[in-house]
């Protein structure tokens, strides 16, 4: 029986190789756009899953109250993991943990790698595997240090043993290889290329509660409970430190990935949201697919129902025309998705482009062998269930009379399907222009500093002690118009604290202040307004006592004039010279904190440099790297440009509005090939009339309008659908969004003339074909 379905499938799809065509390569445009999606879905929800222990490992970030609204931070004081390992049964590990970037040296071998000061739990804790050394021995040296393999391979070759090996660090310190562990995947919330004892970089400052500097990591014991721990770690600082309500609590690893979004103390989302959203879309470019198969079936019911009524005469029952329509759906829906397999293999690299991944369509991975299998088998069923019940139902008795078998609800059904489909589009177009709206206008926006044309380096002590030559060269060059150092970077919050004090204003004490430590120069190179006062001299101890304040910060001096003003901190009292236009930074959607700028480079992580508006890039390059060379020739030159790290920003807005366009497109190809079909069989079903219509005169433009108006009414209802669909949801999103557009009219009235547009060319194609076709092949017949 299954033999004899499989044969009359083929031969019904060779019969018919127009309409197998567009039911094939719609049903493979979905399932390639729903794996893509997939693919994309499993990477997210797998990030940190490599590490043992994933129950019981978890970060400590800390809520801080300030102006009287909770705020997280992934940072905390250095004592709290030896105390909650101390004090709180359940915690069998913990570290603090600092990440730094660091210069390793072997002979002419020269690399930056990013890694982590921690103590031996850290190894336990993530689980590292070693391929040399052993974890018990790893931090019994306190001149240790644990690489991954693939910096053990840069520094000394594949097939040297690493272990007791020598490196010169930062062009200072010497550390001795202790152990090499596997390479961490890619798809982790922390990644490091080595791990060194905590101890080379301690400072009393790093001690005491009230400086968080620490990452704190830790791992329950699997009998404890995890509420309990959690409400004991929440009270440690309070009990711990004088005068204050921070808070620290637990964070699970499945959560540092896809749930990291905190809103007044308390979890609101993150990228789960993203995973939620592409999901939903993926499920719905199937179901679009999947209304193409329906529509086209039973559009054709006609030519079919001779078969349904000479077989149901001959005896076959119900249950078996339902088993042969769906088989022919499930034969359908796995040669799409052998031609989606193809297709995947072709687009799967430009879509890593897009997404910044490395995802891989893997035939050895059951999870993905299985996965097509089960997308194939779904969207047979979905696609061919309403179509086998509604073929199966037709009377053999109408049928062989020569009666339409064409049912009334089945016309409307597949008239709100195409509506459907269209209203989707629509939605898609709608999120596509909104979201591409919303980044311009925010990157657009007023910074208060000049991004372009602007480097930035992480420096090193000779950078520091070098500076005044440095700058001095670099402008001697032409190439830059000056340079500076901060101690942040210019996009992030950096260093920032509370307790600062100031006449006149309201309360102060909890007001969030951000700290710029900066040469005189930094105002000039970052392109920042002076608009009150003066700026820093050259003199650093002239001016150590002065500070410039932000716009912000000085409006909440309230009535009091910001210049001669004071702002103290426990000893540190600093007199007001000047006052700088408010900038964005961190949050790029927000107005940031108020800041505080002081003359003191010595803190100093960030050197900035401006090139000339009339050199080229690569001559500007070219030139730093030279001086650069010249007075620190033991560091590689790296540099970011500031306005790829302020795009950067908007990765998650950009890949919204990528893939919506993506969408978009495929939703409306998928929909138009229906759409093409029921034209064509639209313009089957009435070349008769076409033909009498011709006859007695009728014009080439009035049939082409009498077989588009339906269609084009269609379209319409599902601009009028879309609207208030797309209006909400966008709304809704742009909700999370301080500086946002306003949505206007327009967005919508342009997404629904793009559908009707796409639609009647769509449309008119076909029915040109059949207005401009010989009556007397039409009527021949009559």
């Amino acid at each position: 029986m299954i033999k004899n379905y499989i044969k009359i499938a083929f031969r019904t799809l060779l019969k018919n190789k127009g309409y197998s065509f567009l039911n094939i390569f719609g049903l493979a445009i979905g399932i390639t756009c729903a794996s893509l999606i997939f693919l994309w879905v499993e990477d997210e929800v797998s990030f940190n899953t490599h590490f043992e222990n994933q129950d019981q490992v978890f970060y400590v970030p800390t809520n801080q109250k300030y102006e009287g609204e909770w705020r997280t931070f992934y940072s905390s004081p250095g004592p709290l993991a030896q105390d909650m390992l101390n004090d709180i049964p359940g915690i069998i590990k913990a570290t603090p943990s600092a990440s730094r970037e660091r210069l390793f040296t072997i002979g002419d071998k020269v690399i930056n790698k990013t890694g982590r000061y921690a103590n031996a739990d850290f190894l336990d804790i993530f689980g590292l595997q070693f391929i040399e050394g052993t974890r018990e021995e790893a931090f019994k040296n306190p001149d240790a240090i644990v690489l991954n393999q693939e910096t053990a391979e840069q520094l000394f070759g594949k097939d040297e043993n690493a272990l007791g090996k020598v490196i010169k660090v930062s062009n200072k310190d010497n550390y001795v290889v202790t152990g090499v562990v596997e390479n961490l995947p890619e798809n982790i919330t922390f990644p490091f290329d080595w791990v060194a004892p905590l101890e080379r970089i301690k400072a009393d400052w790093m001690t005491y509660y009230g400086n968080n500097f620490a990452d704190t990591f830790v791992e329950l014991s699997p009998e404890a409970n995890f509420e309990e721990v959690d409400t004991k770690v929440r009270a440690l600082i309070a009990s711990k430190a004088d005068n204050t309500d921070d808070t620290a609590f637990l964070h699970s690893i499945k959560d540092w990935h896809l749930r990291s979004k905190f809103e007044d103390g308390k979890i609101v989302g993150g990228r789960i949201t993203y995973v939620h959203l592409f999901t939903t879309i993926a499920l719905i470019i199937l179901l679009i697919a999947c209304i193409n198969f329906m529509n086209l079936s039973t559009a054709r019911s006609e030519k079919r129902a001779n078969e349904v009524g000479v077989r149901k005469a001959m005896g076959s029952g119900r249950g078996r025309l339902i088993s042969q329509f769906i088989a022919e759906a499930l034969i359908l829906s796995l040669i799409a998705m052998i031609f989606s397999v193809l297709l995947l293999v072709v687009l799967l690299p430009q879509f890593n482009l897009i997404i910044d991944k490395n995802l891989v369509l893997d035939f050895q991975n059951p999870i993905h062998v299985f996965g097509l299998l089960a997308i194939a088998l779904v969207c047979g069923l979905l696609a061919g269930i309403y179509p086998a019940f509604y073929l199966s139902a037709f009377k053999p008795v109408d049928v062989l009379k020569g009666l339409s078998a064409t049912q009334g609800s089945a016309k409307f059904i597949r008239k709100g399907l195409v509506v459907g489909q269209f209203t989707i589009s629509i939605v898609f177009i709608v999120v596509t222009i909104l979201v591409y709206q919303q980044i311009q206008h925010v990157k657009d926006r007023e910074l208060g500093f000049d991004k372009e044309q602007l480097l930035s380096m992480r420096v090193n002590d000779e950078i520091i002690e070098k500076f005044d030559v440095i700058q001095q060269d670099l402008i001697r060059t032409g190439a830059v118009h000056n340079a500076a150092l901060c101690n942040s970077e210019i996009l992030s919050g950096g260093n920032n604290g509370s307790g600062f004090t100031w006449k006149g204003g309201t309360d102060t004490e909890d007001v969030l202040i951000s700290f710029r430590n900066i040469t005189q120069s930094f105002f000039d190179t970052a392109g920042m307004e002076i608009v009150e006062g003066r700026g820093f001299s050259n003199n650093v101890e002239t001016d150590s006592t002065y500070a410039l304040v932000s716009e912000s910060l000085a409006r909440m001096m309230g009535d009091e004039k910001p210049i001669g003003n004071t702002i103290s901190r426990g000893d540190d009292l600093f007199e007001i010279i000047g006052v700088v236009k408010d900038y964005v930074y961190d949050d790029m959607y927000g107005t940031g904190d108020p800041v505080l700028f002081m003359h003191n480079p010595g803190y100093a992580n960030y050197f900035y440099i401006k090139t000339n508006s009339g050199v080229a890039v690569s001559e500007a390059l070219s030139e730093i790297e030279a001086v650069m060379k010249t007075h620190n020739p033991a560091y590689p030159f790296e540099y970011t440009f500031v306005d790829e790290a302020f795009n950067f920003r908007f990765r998650n807005e950009q890949l919204i509005g990528e893939l919506s366009k993506i969408f978009a497109i495929l939703a409306i190809l998928i929909s138009c090939l229906g759409l093409f079909g029921l034209a064509a069989y639209t313009a089957e079903q009435r070349k008769k009339e076409i033909g009498v219509r011709k006859v007695l005169g009728a014009s080439v433009s009035i049939i082409v309008g009498l077989l588009s108006k339906d269609f084009l009414k269609l379209v319409v209802i599902s601009m009028v659908i879309a609207t208030p669909i797309a209006w909400y949801f966008t709304s809704n999103w742009l909700q999370n969004y301080a500086y946002r557009i306003e949505i206007s009219a327009w967005v919508f009235i342009i997404a629904g003339l793009t559908a009707v547009f796409i639609a009647v060319v769509t449309v008119s194609s076909q029915a040109i074909k059949a207005a401009i076709a010989n009556p007397v092949n039409s009527l021949r017949s009559e």
